[in-house]
This record gives structure tokens, C-alpha cells and sequence, in this order.
């Protein structure tokens, strides 16, 4: 590990994609903030990690603006200095319920956990990031560009991601860069801990209708996004890079 090791914030990193992005920083000597909301599989998570790596765990609500102000007041404390905020935090549609269900409840969740979350994290973590010139990465989906039926409340609030990312990218510019990265199908199943062959193998054709022959895998996402919080991406903003196997390509022009 460096003297003066970079540090990221990753939010919803307790588990799938958000703990494929921790590793993927730990793996490059970052120092990571881990926050979720879910206070015990965050404090699992990080027993997890190699001792080696540092690491620590803030339990919060992204869309509570007091917990992300005590989460950046507490990053900064642990770390003293901010260089990567990872916006993966965020809710899907489990009951894919149709739009005359869809409670305005449940609507209101998702777009203030997936879009005013970002948006709260950004606003709160801009100034340390002017300090060191760092970088924001979000975390959206390949339903902002084609979504599906009984989809509308995680289209919107993942479609609202990307918009937020071209305008941060030119408002924060040149001093922050900007990208967000719109995953497909990703299996983020958890294995048991006690039964790590618990996991029945995807069926063949889940990855045959991918050009790269497979589905994602965490490990994916996480590499990408700690390559755009890095200084070899300094020249990369206000992009929105489509990580899905070839599959969305694949469908529109089938």
C-alpha cells in the first residue's frame, strides 16, 4: 500500500455489485468506505475483506441527506481526504408490478434511493473531490436505454442517472469528472457462506444470448469503475458506458 493511499466511497457496497467495486479498489491499494444500509451485512462484508486492506463500514440512508452528510463527515475523518465517490446504491422492481398496482409509494422509494441518493452523495462529497480532483462513477442500467414491461419506476429512476451524469459532468468540469456505467444481466446471487457450491449453474442458453458468451459477473463492473476512478481515466467525463455482454446491441438489431 502507497504512503498516501487514494480513497473511495462506495455506496449500497455491502453486497452484488457495490462489493465487486470494494474489492476491485482494495485490489488497487485504495482505502474504501463501505455504505449501506443494511448495518449487519455491512459489518459481515468487511470481516470478509483481507486483513491487509483497509476498509471501513458507515451503516445510512442514501436518501436521507443527515445520514449522508454523517457518512462524508466520517469518511473524511477515517480517510482525510475523498478521491472516488461509486454511487451504486439502488432498488429494483422485485414484484415487476404492473402500472396500475405500482403504489406511489413504492415509485417514490425507488427514485429517491436510485436518483436523489446520487445526486445527495454528489452534492455533499463535491467539495473534497474538487480537492483532489477526483471522480464521481454512477451506477445505472441498460433499462435507462431499453427497458422492459412493468419496468417504469426503475427505468425512470436509472434513465434520471445518466441524465444527472452528462450535466454533473459539465457543471463540475474540468475539476470532477463524471461517468456512469450502465449494466445488463448481472448475477450478484450470494453464495452461503457455509455452502459455497449452494449456487445452481445458470442455464446454457442465459449465456448464449450474449455475443461475449456469458453473463456479468460483479468482478466486471467493479474493474471497470475502479479503471474510472483512476488517473489513467482523466481524459474520460460525461460518458455512459453500456457493460452487458453485447446483449442490448444484440437485441435491437434482432
Amino acid at each position: 500500500m502507497t504512503d498516501n493511499p487514494k480513497v473511495a466511497l462506495v455506496t449500497g457496497a455491502a453486497q452484488g455489485i457495490g462489493k465487486g467495486i470494494a474489492h476491485s479498489l482494495l485490489e488497487r491499494n485504495w482505502r474504501v468506505v463501505l455504505f449501506d444500509i443494511d448495518d449487519a451485512a455491512g459489518q459481515q462484508c468487511l470481516k470478509q475483506l483481507p486483513e491487509s486492506r483497509a476498509a471501513t463500514f458507515i451503516a445510512g440512508d442514501v436518501a436521507n441527506e443527515a445520514d449522508v452528510r454523517r457518512c462524508l463527515e466520517r469518511t473524511l475523518e477515517w480517510g482525510g481526504r475523498l478521491d472516488a465517490l461509486i454511487n451504486n446504491a439502488g432498488l429494483a422492481d422485485p414484484h415487476s408490478s404492473p402500472l396500475e398496482e405500482l403504489a406511489l409509494a413504492d415509485w417514490q422509494r425507488r427514485l429517491d434511493v436510485n436518483l436523489t441518493g446520487p445526486f445527495l452523495m454528489a452534492k455533499h462529497a463535491v467539495k473534497a473531490l474538487r480537492a483532489t480532483k477526483g471522480a464521481i462513477v454512477n451506477i445505472a442500467s441498460t433499462r435507462a436505454w431499453q427497458s422492459e414491461p412493468q419496468c417504469e419506476s426503475y427505468a425512470a429512476s436509472k434513465g434520471g442517472i445518466v441524465a444527472l451524469t452528462h450535466a454533473l459532468a459539465i457543471s463540475l468540469g474540468p475539476e470532477v469528472r463524471i461517468n456512469s456505467i450502465s449494466p445488463g444481466w448481472i448475477d450478484v446471487r450470494a453464495q452461503q457462506a457455509d455452502a459455497p457450491d449452494s449456487l445452481e449453474p445458470l442455464p446454457s442458453n442465459a449465456h448464449a444470448q450474449h455475443p461475449a458468451g456469458r453473463v456479468g459477473k460483479a468482478e466486471d463492473i467493479g474493474s471497470l469503475a475502479a479503471y474510472l476512478a483512476s488517473s489513467e481515466a482523466e481524459f474520460i467525463t460525461g460518458q455512459d458506458f453500456i457493460v452487458d455482454g453485447g446483449m442490448t446491441r444484440k437485441m435491437i438489431y434482432e
